[in-house]
């Protein structure tokens, strides 16, 4: 109910959008940005206690996720795993779109996880085996040590709680034997601004704090720019590791 109480909050922020000129529109951003920075300074909502999950069964989320990594993140999965082989783990694979766009990769066994299933069952609509598909919470992966050679995840892990991050990235270190890669937008600012929330809640933070999360589970860890961006964050790779050259 409460997805779909935000519909029309959205219909009449795009309408705002629409009537205000560009630049008058980007310095409100700017400014709402300002404010949700002060706000966690000041210790509001910097260390949130539970994960906002209820946008993974909205159906807007879900149109959202099939274009969301057109032109960047998409192609630069394809250059990351181009040359792997073996089992590749999708951690919360959403409605399947970038385990399609892999499936040209023969050599790739993928399989997919995700909390919600209404993004699972979308998934499947796709023509995503059944069999490479699991509802699952990533902090609790239901997988053997060892299952996988790669795992990723892509603008996904900055929406956990810290404590759920810090579980997500052991449990892809724990699952997966050679690397992972991760694709998380990090502040513009290059400083940690904390729990924020437009239409997700997420960490928008530093390359720092993040390497600090990743390097707990991992022996080396490489950050590599992204296409992806908007008016807060730049994408940024965190490629990992199990062993160190």
């Amino acid at each position: 109910m409460e997805a779909l109480a935000k519909k029309p909050l959205v219909r009449l922020k795009d309408a705002a959008r629409d009537l205000c000129p560009p630049l008058v529109w980007r310095g409100l951003q700017r400014a709402k940005a300002a404010v949700r920075a002060s706000a966690v300074a000041h210790g509001h909502g910097g260390h949130p206690s539970t994960q906002d999950l209820d946008v993974y069964w909205d159906d807007e989320m879900a149109a959202l996720l099939d274009t969301w990594g057109e032109g960047n993140v998409w192609n630069e999965i394809q250059l990351l795993l181009h040359d792997a082989r073996g089992r590749v783990l999708d951690i919360a694979c959403g409605t399947g779109k970038t385990m399609e766009v892999l499936s040209r990769f023969p050599a790739l066994e993928l399989t997919g996880c995700d909390i919600s299933d209404r993004l699972i069952a979308k998934a499947r609509e796709r023509g995503i085996a059944p069999e490479r598909l699991r509802v699952a919470d990533a902090t609790r992966l239901d997988y053997p040590d060892g299952n996988f050679s790669y795992s990723y995840s892509i603008g996904s892990f900055e929406h956990f709680t810290e404590e759920g991050i810090r579980a997500v990235i052991a449990e892809s270190s724990r699952v997966t034997t050679l690397a992972s890669f991760h694709m998380v937008p990090v502040s513009r600012s290059g400083r940690d601004e904390g729990w924020m929330k437009t239409y997700q809640s997420f960490f928008n933070n530093s390359i720092p704090w993040w390497l600090n999360k990743y390097g707990a589970s991992y022996a080396r860890v490489e950050v590599l720019p992204s296409a992806w961006e908007d008016s807060l964050s730049v994408g940024r790779w965190f490629a990992c590791y199990r062993k160190v050259k």
